[in-house]
């Protein structure tokens, strides 16, 4: 490498630094909005109406998980730099480890492209951005989503008002073969689930299994709204500190995908509502391998996982907010309470 391209890769290195430096700085509303800035700034006008809705669109809560196809502008038809700029974004709402999640989960497209005979719908570059109004103003929402991700993110101002619906899947959940074998993105919230209801004894799992045969899907799928679902299982109030501790970081791997100031908060709204009224429970087999399901549920939230498809090497993990999602009682709220002009 020359002198010159080396000076030029450390100037964008420094240029990067202090851009990444100010993201983290700043709140996570704020970081958001000067991200998505800073993604919109570099597209093209036409490039730009892929990417941008009315907030008020119906397009904002019209989201899924398979890979069918979207509005919103792909990786696809992004340059290098529009990429980075996406991904900045994507970077700025989420936490670490969040951040690797989704990313490999993109990845996992290469794996399936191989494993399926090059089938052209496994494609690392259909991850589509949208945006929802004007960042940094008033009301505003964005969403990345393609093959087993999808995260919903709206704002206003200082607050982040909602960051589900929350989906996460991982097909294959574990990689068998290849340069790859062995990856598991979503391994905490496979064995957490398992070492849970593994540590229950016999009038527990009396209450927390409902059922012998784990459904095919997540049962609440792509619905706008998610509802409790019944039976409710094991409630934390009959589980000891052992059990309550692996609940705690079950639900930990959900949340934490989230900046950890935000995670915070929904960590409070959990305990708020009820810490002993949240409730686990498991369908299907104890071992890898067998098909199994789980949820956990509060009064206010809904965390699914199922993995049963491919031989129970597929997941699909997803949180929920019963009132919220979209944040749709948050702007219900605000709306009654600030006079708008019609």
């Amino acid at each position: 490498m020359n002198s010159l391209r080396i000076r030029t890769v450390l100037a964008l290195l420094c240029v990067l630094t202090a851009a990444t430096a100010r993201v983290h700085a700043e709140t996570p509303a704020a970081a958001m909005a000067l991200t998505a800035n800073n993604f919109l700034s570099a597209l093209s006008p036409a490039l730009r109406a892929k990417a941008v809705f009315e907030f008020k669109s119906d397009e904002r809560v019209n989201w899924h998980f398979v890979p069918q196809p979207r509005l919103g502008l792909p990786f696809k038809e992004m340059s290098p730099a529009q990429s980075h700029l996406a991904h900045a974004l994507l970077s700025s709402a989420l936490s670490q480890r969040g951040y690797f999640k989704a990313a490999t989960i993109m990845s996992l497209e290469q794996v399936l492209y191989e494993l399926e005979n090059q089938a052209p719908h496994r494609d690392a570059g259909l991850y589509y951005f949208s945006i929802f109004g004007t960042p940094g103003r008033n009301a505003w929402g964005w969403r990345v989503e393609g093959h087993h991700l999808s995260l919903n993110f709206t704002i206003r101002g200082d607050a982040v008002l909602a960051v589900t619906p929350s989906f996460l899947g991982s097909n294959p959940a574990e990689v068998k073969t290849g340069p790859r074998q062995g990856l598991r993105v979503l391994a905490q919230e496979e064995d957490l689930g398992r070492r849970l209801v593994k540590s229950l004894d016999e009038p527990q799992r009396a209450t927390a299994i409902v059922l012998t045969n784990a459904p095919r899907d997540i049962i609440t799928g792509n619905a706008r709204k998610a509802w409790a679902l019944a039976p409710v299982g094991l409630p934390v109030a009959r589980m000891n500190a052992p059990q309550r501790e692996l609940l705690q970081a079950l639900i930990g791997e959900y949340i934490g995908r989230t900046r950890p100031e935000v995670a915070e908060t929904q960590w409070a709204k959990i305990q708020n509502a009820g810490w002993e009224k949240v409730s686990f429970v498991w369908v299907g087999g104890f071992e890898p391998g067998q098909g199994h399901y789980y949820r956990v549920q509060g009064p206010t939230f809904l965390l699914e996982y199922d993995n049963t498809q491919n031989d129970a090497n597929h997941i699909h993990a997803v949180w929920r907010d019963f009132a919220n999602d979209f944040g749709e009682d948050a702007l219900r709220e605000h709306y009654e309470q600030v006079p708008h002009d019609k």
